[in-house]
């Protein structure tokens, strides 16, 4: 049967206008004024904005990592992204030592397939380079896998000295690379420092991930990816020292993207002081930064300097986060968001910090549709495109 929305705002990256939405089997049939349909199932969302799912390419679910496994799978964690209005999650299928791309994917099928409640997608995440590995790529494109995940920190995920090779690879293959940017050895220097000094608390996590160490690793990146003549992701970006490096790269001439998260838009680095424990739910990498890196990231949304917003989702349970209770490098690193962002950047971006709603669609909706690949089909409101849609 057909379903028709009417007397609402469709939204998109560029207007807003009243229309009726006619929908059947799954796909947008009409968008205009003034639809009649006698077969539809009709229903009224006056004064509701109408915006393309949301969808959310940053998410860790079913992950190994620190000596545990995240609180939420691919049920509970798709199932909390439709609750919130996203209808699309893009995890990361990580590749562990010795394995091939093609078996990261395999695995990361196994933990969604038949468990999700909203549409996903993969990105893969490299830990293991080789020629074999280099070799799989143009398969691995061919088959729909376009965006991989690589790491300028963590033991078991380092790759910042193979990061030239693999961009020069990605260009050929068609694929393009999302970067966590963090310098290792700092921060490794770091916590040495802090616990030499005794200080094993939740206040250690932000003395040891300032800003200089997320700008550190973004200007490296950039330079090898000038050299490499390709375009990246400098994702979850926390700084304005970071987004220096990125605005220098993009004076040069370089295509560079740019996602953020809630966390960094609505905190600070207040929260590492809190009484007790409490401190411990915001461990994350990168740390959340100073009021004024806050600020600033609002002032880059605005300008259209960022382009997506994501949650970098990777949930623990207060229990889990104690592991680190006498040491601050054993808390897992992670925070929930994937339920709670299109809510925040409605109530925090639109309400507050000036974002307009046609903003908010590009950086929830519209951009990651065409930065990931399922533009048209997905981010936009219009005949031909699935009927994901969010009644706001």
């Amino acid at each position: 049967m057909k379903t028709l929305l009417k007397g609402g705002t469709v939204v998109s990256g560029t207007k807003a206008v009243a229309a009726d939405v006619l929908m059947e089997n799954g796909k947008i049939l009409a968008v205009e004024p003034g639809i009649e349909e006698e077969k539809a199932d009709v229903i009224d969302v006056t004064g509701r904005l109408l915006f393309p799912g949301f969808i959310d390419a940053h998410t860790h679910f079913d992950l190994h990592v620190a000596g545990t496994v995240t609180a939420d799978d691919f049920e509970s964690g798709t199932k909390a992204a439709i609750a919130g209005g996203t209808t699309m999650i893009i995890d990361f299928a990580t590749q562990y030592q010795g394995e091939s791309l093609h078996q990261a994917l395999k695995n990361w099928h196994k933990k969604a397939d038949g468990n999700a409640s909203c549409d996903y997608g993969f990105h893969l995440a490299v830990s293991d380079w080789n020629h074999s590995v280099s070799e799989e790529l143009d398969t691995i494109v061919s088959e729909g896998v376009t965006s991989f995940k690589l790491y300028m920190t963590y033991d078991e995920m380092y790759m910042a000295d193979k990061i030239y090779q693999i961009l020069k690879r990605l260009k050929e293959a068609g694929g393009i690379a999302g970067v966590h940017c963090e310098n290792k050895g700092i921060i490794e220097a770091l916590i040495e420092e802090e616990k030499a000094k005794g200080n094993f608390t939740v206040n250690a996590h932000k003395k040891t991930r300032p800003a200089a160490v997320e700008a550190e690793a973004a200007g490296r990146l950039l330079k090898i990816a000038q050299v490499a003549d390709c375009p990246v992701i400098i994702v979850h970006l926390s700084s304005e020292a970071g987004y220096k490096e990125i605005a220098y790269a993009r004076e040069r001439g370089q295509e560079v993207y740019v996602e953020t998260c809630p966390q960094y838009l609505i905190f600070n680095e207040d929260v590492y002081d809190l009484p007790g424990f409490e401190g411990s739910k915001y461990v994350i990498s990168p740390t959340i930064k100073k009021e004024s890196d806050r600020q600033k990231l609002w002032e880059l949304l605005k300008t259209d300097q960022i382009q997506t917003v994501s949650t970098d989702h990777c949930s623990f349970t207060t229990d889990q986060k104690a592991a680190g209770k006498e040491d601050f490098t054993k808390i897992p690193n992670g925070m929930p968001g994937v339920e709670a962002r299109p809510a925040l950047v409605y109530s925090f971006g639109v309400k507050q910090n000036g974002l307009t709603v046609e903003q908010m669609c590009r950086l929830l909706s519209e951009n990651p549709a065409k930065l990931y690949g399922v533009y048209p089909r997905k981010g936009v409101i219009a005949p031909g495109s699935d009927a994901d849609l969010v009644v706001f």
